[in-house]
């Protein structure tokens, strides 16, 4: 069902939204009455699919904007774009990363740069390009962390230092752009497992979901509905993160 027209329509840019949770969450977004702009670097035909879907249930609601997040010289362009093109904008969400194995020993600066770019750099120049728009609509900032960023996952080290630097990022930035933006995170637990990986077999899923309280895999829509909340239904909080992991931290 479409959401009721609401007086103007907030413009939320997600990155990496063309798949996967990202995806859910412009999904989502879309659903509470935002216009979003759908952010992807290589996934053009899947972006332009998901914009197609919304734009039939409301026209001229969606479009996609192809960025290299890693080329931080061309960020402000994808900002002003996106306000080019909607005249607004009144949140950000930076969904986009990297996540890989690295073993000590093994990291090269290319590996380096890839996963602080994309889950760390990335989301600063991004919210610097974007806070002066966010300013003006007393709009938000939220950032996708990850569980690990305060308790470390074993063969992941610079991917864990990268999201503990969004995580700190995430506070640094509720205390320099408030009272106008407010920024927080949603850090997610295993939500779907990565494609395309043997980093986690069967057996190290299971005990997994075992360690968690509810004893499930979360979904997309878990991480969705969290965004959605911070974005339209916590005009009082800032400088926050919320675990959405089945009580995974609760005992780790």
């Amino acid at each position: 069902m479409t959401a009721p027209a609401l007086p103007f329509a907030p413009v939320v840019l997600v990155t990496g939204a063309a798949r996967r949770v990202g995806a859910e969450i412009a999904r989502r977004l879309h659903g509470a009455g935002a216009a979003v702009a759908i952010h992807c670097r290589a996934s053009q035909a899947e972006a332009g699919e998901l914009a197609a879907r919304l734009n039939a249930d409301r026209p001229d609601s969606a479009a996609v904007f192809v960025a290299d997040l890693l080329d931080v010289a061309g960020l402000p362009a994808l900002v002003d774009a996106v306000v080019a093109r909607f005249s607004r904008l009144d949140a950000l969400v930076n969904n986009a990363s990297s996540f890989y194995a690295t073993k000590v020993g093994a990291v090269d600066t290319a590996i380096w740069d890839d996963l602080v770019g994309s889950n760390l750099r990335a989301p600063f120049f991004l919210a610097q390009a974007a806070a002066p728009y966010l300013a003006g609509s007393g709009g938000c900032i939220v950032n996708i962390t990850d569980i690990h960023a305060e308790r470390p996952l074993r063969g992941y080290p610079v991917y864990c230092a990268a999201k503990a630097g969004l995580l700190g990022l995430t506070r640094a930035l509720a205390v320099e752009l408030g009272p106008r933006v407010r920024v927080n995170a949603v850090a997610p637990g295993a939500i779907e497992w990565p494609q395309g990986t043997d980093d986690f077999p069967p057996a190290e899923r299971a005990a997994i979901i075992e360690h968690s309280l509810l004893k499930r895999v979360g979904s997309p829509a878990d991480i969705a509905g969290t965004v959605k909340f911070l974005i339209f239904d916590a005009p009082y909080v800032t400088g926050q993160v919320i675990n959405v992991d089945g009580g995974r931290t609760a005992h780790l």
